[in-house]
């Protein structure tokens, strides 16, 4: 039965090519996709790749970085003890190279997008064609927050290729992934669309990942995620990679998210992002059952900073925000993505429920702190996966005393699983007192052992152990 259905699936798929005709290649189109066809008559995506990858760079960036000095270089008994000299020489910093991909999508300015984290320090940034001419790079701007960068090169002949809309991206969508792996060279691999809105993998500071498993490989980052019709809709961006290799599972920043930070890299160079002043928690059927809350997703506001946008747009505590100009809200993560991809000053419209009662308010964002660099505040090591900040006018015993909010925990992170909770201040790491994230950064930074948070919990003062590995 199993060869008596391979054949039939094989007369078929002859009687189809036979439709469509031979000769010289041919592209069909069906619901979803152009079909290619060689002079064979055999499915061939050649035709489209012709096209496309000329539009994908190489990226290769040159930096130095200083070489760490020994600390018992400073021990004035360790100098005497082996005749050294009082004053140790200062280490020489070192030419460093490392490799990325880019994607050109503006042939007429030579704009081109790659990631943040490929050109970070980079002192040169050179930019090669398909084609093997060599360009020097200029950095228009980056953003940490989102790891999208941009760069300018002064060339003719250009080929860009045209944004899709990865708001219509569906799972199980045919993608390819187009980059410069390991500094093989220019390299296409294809898969679908695993899933989308990823977040809470701690890889940037707003987080709505493309899930895919077309193969993506150190090298790769900045290439170009496209559709079968030739449009970009990712910026790949990160893989897991136990291994150290490609396990089929990478990420992609979407495309929507990319050109909304290249319109503002464009004009300031940065991004100025804009803040509601809310702290929120993931909308569950507990919380819902507890809030009296109706609704599928969404995020629930926990407190509502004073004088910020969100009190003057009239949003309350124990409201769910359900959209935000006119587009769902997951969870807590997608919401700070979409406030964090909003301009400065700009009026946005927020649909909530409260009381059972749904309503549409208007809010001004106003500035906001920018997220520094990559991982920034949600990173620190043996705190990943929580959101820090300072605290600020307005949260619950500022003026009593000193100290980091934890303004958001994910689930499952290393912070959770520490015991971490959204609202601990951290007064103290291994007794040192900390009044800012600055300088929890670089307490934790010193410390190589065993950690010991002073935290405020409400009204009790607790001792959290954070071992080494959680």
């Amino acid at each position: 039965m199993a060869v008596l259905v391979s054949r039939l699936g094989h007369i078929l798929v002859v009687l189809c090519i036979l439709t469509l005709g031979f000769a010289t290649p041919v592209a069909s189109q069906t619901a979803d996709r152009p079909l290619y066809l060689n002079e064979d008559g055999l499915p061939t995506l050649a035709p489209l790749l012709a096209d496309v990858t000329p539009a994908v760079v190489n990226i290769s960036v040159e930096s130095r970085q200083t070489a760490d000095l020994n600390p018992l270089f400073n021990d004035p008994f360790f100098r005497r003890f082996f005749d050294m000299q009082p004053f140790p020489q200062s280490p020489q910093p070192r030419r460093q190279m490392s490799a990325g991909s880019g994607v050109i999508f503006d042939a007429n300015e030579g704009y081109v997008l790659t990631n943040h984290h490929v050109i970070e320090n980079g002192e040169r940034i050179v930019v090669t064609l398909k084609d093997r001419r060599q360009f020097d790079a200029e950095l228009i701007g980056s953003d940490p927050g989102t790891d999208i960068a941009l760069l300018k090169i002064e060339a003719d002949n250009l080929k860009g290729l045209d944004l899709g809309d990865s708001d219509r991206l569906q799972v199980g969508d045919y993608v390819l992934a187009i980059g410069n792996p390991f500094g093989l060279g220019q390299t296409v691999t294809s898969g679908i669309v695993s899933a989308l809105g990823r977040s809470g993998l701690n890889i940037e500071g707003y987080e709505d990942f493309i899930q895919t498993d077309a193969s993506i490989n150190p090298g790769n980052s900045g290439g170009a995620l496209v559709t079968l019709d030739g449009r970009l809709v990712g910026i790949n961006t990160a893989i897991i990679a136990p291994s150290g290799g490609n396990v089929g599972i990478g990420f992609a920043v979407p495309a929507n998210m990319a050109d909304a930070i290249v319109d503002q890299l464009i004009e300031f160079g940065e991004v100025q992002r804009g803040q509601l002043g809310v702290m929120i928690q993931d909308f569950t059927p507990d919380l819902a059952e507890a809030l009296g809350l109706e609704g599928d997703a969404g995020a629930v506001i926990t407190q509502v900073e004073p004088g910020s946008a969100a009190e003057a747009a009239g949003l309350q505590s124990g409201d769910l925000i359900v959209s935000v100009d006119g587009r769902s809200i997951a969870g807590s993560a997608d919401l700070r993505s979409q406030i964090g991809l909003k301009r400065l000053g700009r009026d946005i419209e927020i649909d909530i429920i409260r009381d059972g009662q749904k309503l549409t308010l208007t809010a001004a964002l106003r500035k906001g702190a920018q997220l520094g660099a990559r991982a920034g505040e949600r990173g620190l090591g043996r705190l990943s996966g929580a959101e820090l900040r300072d605290l600020q006018p307005g949260d619950p015993l500022y003026g009593d005393v000193s100290g980091v909010v934890i303004a958001q925990v994910d689930a499952d992170s290393r912070a959770a699983r520490s015991g971490l909770e959204a609202g601990d201040i951290i007064l103290a790491a291994n007794r040192v007192p900390v009044a800012s994230v600055a300088e929890l950064r670089q307490q934790l930074a010193s410390i190589d052992g065993a950690l010991a948070l002073t935290i405020q919990r409400g009204s009790s003062r607790i001792f959290l152990l954070i071992r080494e590995r959680q």
